[in-house]
This record gives C-alpha cells, sequence and structure tokens, in this order.
C-alpha cells in the first residue's frame, strides 16, 4: 500500500474505543456474574479474541454488534470451567495474560496459546506467581511461554510476590482475578513496576465497576475478599495509542487535528505523547470537547517513555523530521512486544535516509528529511500505522501488509482518509481502494 502525501491537516478526527479499556472491561463483565453492556467498545482482532477466549470458558456469552461498537457479555448460567479444546488466542497478550489467571477459576486443565510470535513472549513471572494463590499454571514447553497449561478451580487467594520488570500486565491479570478468590490477595512487587498507568487504568476499571483495591504505592496491592462486580452498562473512552497517529499527522505537517472526548485526567499513559510533542514545538490544549494538537517546528528531546512504551514508534517517526536529536530510554519492554519494536522501527527509519543509534533500552534519532521505502511492519500494527503517518508527508512510502492494522485499528485506513479533502489517501498500484 502507498501512502499519498498531504501537505496540511486540519481534522477532528474521532478515534475507536481504548482496546486496553475494552479488555479490562470485557474480563471484569465475565467474572462479575451479571449482564454487562460495553458501549464504544473497540472491535478489533484482540479484543475478538478475546471475547471468544472467555466464552471457551463456558460461562458466559459475549455479544458483538461492530455496527454500534458494543460487546454484550451475558452469564450462561453454567459454572467456569476447562474446555476441552486448547485456547487459541493468536497475537492478544493482554488477553492471553488474563485469561491464564482466569483459568485459575474453572476447574479442570485449560491449554492456552497463541501464534508463532505469542509462543516466543514471556510469560513466565506470572506463572511463578499464580501457585502461591492456589494455581498451577505452567509452560507446557518449559520456556515460560505459551502454550501455558492452567489447572484451575482452586483459587483460594493469600500472597504472592511478583517481578513488574517485564509487563505490568502480569500485576494487572492478577488484581482482576483476585477479586472471586476465596481470601484476601496481597501482591508484592519485588522490584520496579513498568508501564505504572496501565496499572492504574486497572485500579480504576475495577473502581468504575464496583471493585476497591487497597495499596501502597506501587509496592503493595491488596484485593480485599467478598467484593462483588457490577453489571450493567460501562462506556469506553477513546483509544489514546490509536490517537497518536492522528497527533503526529499533524506534528510532521504542522497542521491541527482535534479528538474529542478524551482529556488530559485520563488513566492512559499515552496521552503524555501531548505533552512530548508540546516539547518538540507543538501546540496542545486540552478543553471539554477533547485534545487538539497544533504542528510546529519540530526539533529534538530527551524523553523517558517507559510509561508509555506503545506510542515510542509514533514519537520516533515524528522525531525523524524534528530538528537536531530525539533520545528515547527505559524502553526495554519493546523488545518482547509483537515484534521487536526498537529493532523494527531502527531498521525502517534507516531505510528511509535517518540515522538511529540503537541501544537495548533507548533509541537515537537524528532528524532529517526522510525519504521514501517499503516499509516492512513485521506483522506489527503499530509499525504500520506509525510509517503511514511519514507517508503523509513523504513521496514513495509503501506499507506491506497493511491489514494487520486490525489487530487494535480495523479501521485505521478509512480514518487516515478523513485527513484528505476527497477522502482519499491511500492507494494500490492497481488502482483497487485500500480494503
Amino acid at each position: 500500500m502507498t501512502v499519498r502525501t498531504l501537505r496540511t491537516v486540519d481534522s477532528e478526527v474521532k478515534v475507536l474505543g481504548s482496546k486496553s479499556y475494552t479488555n479490562r472491561y470485557l474480563a471484569i463483565a465475565s467474572l462479575s456474574g451479571q449482564d454487562t453492556t460495553l458501549e464504544n467498545a473497540l472491535i478489533s482482532d484482540d479484543t475478538v479474541y478475546f471475547a471468544r477466549g472467555i466464552e471457551a470458558l463456558g460461562h458466559v456469552r459475549a455479544e458483538i454488534d461492530e455496527r454500534h461498537e458494543t460487546i454484550r457479555v451475558t452469564p450462561t448460567g453454567e459454572p467456569m470451567r476447562a474446555p476441552a479444546d486448547e485456547i487459541f488466542m493468536g497475537g492478544a497478550g493482554t488477553p492471553l495474560r488474563f485469561l491464564i489467571s482466569m483459568a485459575g477459576h474453572a476447574p479442570g486443565v485449560t491449554t492456552i496459546t497463541g501464534n508463532k510470535r505469542m509462543q516466543e513472549r514471556p510469560m513466565g513471572d506470572l506463572l511463578a506467581a499464580l501457585p502461591a494463590l492456589g494455581v498451577d499454571a505452567v509452560s507446557v514447553r518449559g520456556n515460560g511461554s505459551p502454550p501455558v497449561q492452567v489447572a484451575g478451580g482452586s483459587f483460594r487467594g493469600g500472597a504472592t510476590q511478583i517481578s513488574g520488570a517485564v509487563s505490568s500486565q502480569f500485576t494487572s491479570s492478577l488484581l482482576i482475578n483476585s477479586v472471586l478468590a476465596e481470601t484476601d490477595v496481597e501482591i508484592t512487587i519485588t522490584d520496579d513496576l513498568i508501564s505504572k498507568p496501565y496499572v492504574e487504568m486497572t485500579i480504576a476499571a475495577l473502581a468504575e465497576m464496583g471493585v476497591q483495591i487497597k495499596r501502597d504505592g506501587y509496592a503493595r496491592f491488596t484485593v480485599p475478599a467478598g467484593q462483588a462486580f457490577r453489571g450493567g452498562s460501562v462506556t469506553v473512552e477513546p483509544d489514546a495509542s490509536g490517537m497518536s497517529y492522528f497527533l503526529a499527522a499533524a506534528a510532521v505537517l504542522g497542521g491541527r487535528v482535534t479528538i474529542p472526548g478524551i482529556g488530559r485526567d485520563s488513566y492512559q499513559g499515552d496521552v503524555g505523547l501531548v505533552d512530548a510533542l508540546a516539547r518538540m514545538g507543538c501546540a496542545a490544549s486540552f478543553d471539554q470537547k477533547g485534545i487538539t494538537l497544533t504542528g510546529g517546528e519540530l526539533h529534538g528531546i530527551e524523553i523517558d517513555m517507559e510509561s508509555m512504551p506503545d506510542v515510542v514508534p509514533t514519537l520516533a517517526v515524528v522525531a525523524a523530521f524534528a530538528r537536531g536529536t530525539t533520545h528515547i530510554s527505559n524502553i526495554a519492554s519493546l523488545r518482547v512486544k509483537e515484534c521487536d519494536r526498537i529493532a523494527a522501527v531502527t531498521n525502517e527509519l534507516r531505510k528511509m535516509g535517518i540515522a538511529v543509534d540503537e541501544h537495548h533500552d533507548a533509541m537515537t534519532i537524528t532528524g532529517g528529511t526522510p525519504t521514501g521505502a517499503v516499509i516492512e511492519t513485521y506483522d506489527d500494527h503499530r509499525i504500520a500505522m506509525c510509517f503511514a503517518i511519514a507517508g503523509l508527508r513523504t513521496e514513495g512510502v509503501v506499507i506491506k501488509d497493511p491489514g494487520c492494522v486490525a489487530k487494535s485499528y480495523p479501521t485505521f485506513w478509512e480514518t487516515l482518509d478523513t485527513l484528505f479533502p476527497d477522502g482519499k489517501s491511500t492507494t494500490f498500484p492497481d488502482g483497487k481502494s485500500t480494503r
């Protein structure tokens, strides 16, 4: 897919619902025992895999209405139980990690697996934390990655320890699923917890649905037993990761983009990209309508992005057009995402003629004038979307495997089209539409 360049932009962009919040509310709804409807839910590969995963445990149905962007979770009246067949989760990392702990409530042995890349991603810290709570969970191949087998039905509770150094999703998985434990659950983080905003999102979602967590900062969390989730309706706010690409469009084109329905008070850590772009020379405003970013003369910055790793590729692409160097640090977690995102971004920016110094947990980008290139996407939605934004300013950017955006933003290309007066931003060489 070739991305057609756009000289300026002045648009209001409606972004799909948050993937992170949709996944959290789906997990909570499946444990609530009550009808729950998610409004403005993200319907994407990840959330569909999760909806089918919770259905496999037999206790709920998840009805997806793509047209109205809703997911209704309804109890079946049957107890949770381990399915006879393995549960395949594709590349859905957060749902798979949530489902591992959830299977601890289902009598029998549940096998959970994913695609080739998912079978390389780390789960060992979560597997090590569950036995202390009464749940035996093991990696089938003994390498700490899926396939994972969980012997469930005995989620007793108690005290456990877990590392926070690899993924905050492990802590979120324990927090959500500990609500149904027989006794209080105390979770001690043995080191520094990365991606803290995602745990804040989990705690906020639990509170929205009627459950309170006691805590000692990020060192210890206690989930009191005997609490009950509420059912009913909950509205998912726009996806801060998804909005990053359209804010980046304003930044690299010097135009203006407004994202309605989300503000500075969002618990989504990726909202922090707005302040990062402001530091680079853009103008940002927050009001009752939403977030507006206006591009300016871009310059490099030094920034720690441990709290917002998913938007590192977006910022890196913006940095390619900025004067001077941008140093992005504390991002080692990107090595174990859908692909090694540090290596992927480095490779593709270098193809575009941009100098990048790659480090284990950092990258330094020297801005310049990117040139057209064929972009490898590594079956990673975020690589495809961020480099599509580069193509809005640079002629000759071709995105391979554009369909990989379905993981988190299935209507991304159509939304990108709305930035153009004629409604057409992307073309195939043979003239076919983007779909």
